[in-house]
């Protein structure tokens, strides 16, 4: 019988063995690697998820301009204006950052104080902020509401004026999103002023409730008093209800509409006064603020009342 011969190895074959082999690994490895990285995504936003509900508002940054546009005190009449910023994001919000723009804008206001909401100060880059603040000579605070992907989120408030006491208000009633307000006071040639900015909620009873807390903080209730931003008053409610009824507002038949820049159509940004004078409250509507934000700045002139009338005046019951 015939001695059958061996087989020579097949390189090819083995060439081929060892990469249905390596295949097969690196899929195993690739599946590992997504699992592993999910597993890491899910731990993360737990904590980030445990963290929101831990974090309040806090005061992040207080700065003084290198050359201070002014060093008198506030006069009897002075400007403020309330402007959402939209993260420096642009109209549609699906710009990249652009601090330039919003705050081409902010220059363009000319105003005394100024409220600034949904405030983006980036990590890991020149706070835009600081830089704004001192391109303007103004004086400047602001509070983190929580923390966005991109950096820090909150309100801030610039001034000629120095603030001679800051504050910050947690008025987070809600679990789904962070609120906060930022309260300063002023010294004047007629006497103290309190300033505070906010954003309320999106949500009618949780806007109530901030309401209410923000009337009963002592900014609003010791003497003359600005309250100014984004109430987000997209429709009649008890809140707005509650500060037409119990804060100084305008004498224009209606609010001036602010949203949404393009087209305004709801007045989401307004000011109040408490022991003070609204003398008028108008949009600042520019090719520049149509395009900067979402929202369009709120312009208000206000006249502080002389001292001996305060000294006359019943004190509110807020």
């Amino acid at each position: 019988m015939a001695k059958r011969k061996k087989r020579s190895p097949n390189p090819a074959r083995g060439d081929v063995a060892r990469r249905v082999r390596d295949a097969g690994l690196e899929r195993m490895g690739n599946a590992r690697a997504r699992f592993d990285l999910a597993r890491a995504t899910r731990k993360r936003s737990k904590a980030n998820q445990r963290a929101m509900e831990l974090q309040v508002p806090y005061l992040a940054l207080v700065h003084t301009p290198r050359e201070p546009m002014t060093g008198d005190l506030m006069g009897s009449r002075f400007k403020v204006a309330t402007y959402n910023v939209h993260r420096w994001t642009g109209i549609n919000g699906r710009r990249a950052p652009d601090p330039a723009r919003a705050g081409f804008v902010i220059s363009e206001l000319d105003a005394d104080v100024i409220a600034l909401q949904e405030v983006l100060r980036p990590d890991g880059v020149e706070c835009p902020l600081s830089a704004i603040a001192d391109a303007l000579g103004m004086h400047l605070s602001f509070a983190v509401t929580r923390q966005h992907r991109r950096g820090q989120l909150g309100n801030a408030i610039l001034s000629r004026f120095p603030m001679t006491s800051i504050s910050v208000i947690d008025i987070s009633f809600s679990k789904i999103e962070r609120r906060g307000a930022l309260a300063v006071q002023f010294n004047g040639a007629a006497g103290h002023l309190g300033v505070v900015a906010t954003h309320l909620s999106l949500v009618d009873r949780t806007r109530q409730r901030q309401v209410k807390s923000l009337l009963r903080h002592p900014q609003l209730q010791a003497g003359p008093a600005v309250l100014l931003g984004d109430m987000n008053a997209w429709r009649r409610c008890k809140a707005t209800q509650e500060l037409n009824d119990l804060l100084e507002r305008h004498n224009n038949r209606d609010w001036p509409a602010s949203f949404p820049a393009a087209a305004p159509v709801l007045a989401l940004d307004r000011v109040y006064t408490h022991r003070a004078k609204l003398l008028a409250v108008e949009c600042h509507d520019t090719p520049a603020s149509r395009r900067a934000s979402d929202h369009l700045p709120v312009v208000a002139h206000i006249e502080l009342p002389a001292t001996s009338d305060l000294a006359e005046e019943p004190r509110s019951g807020l």
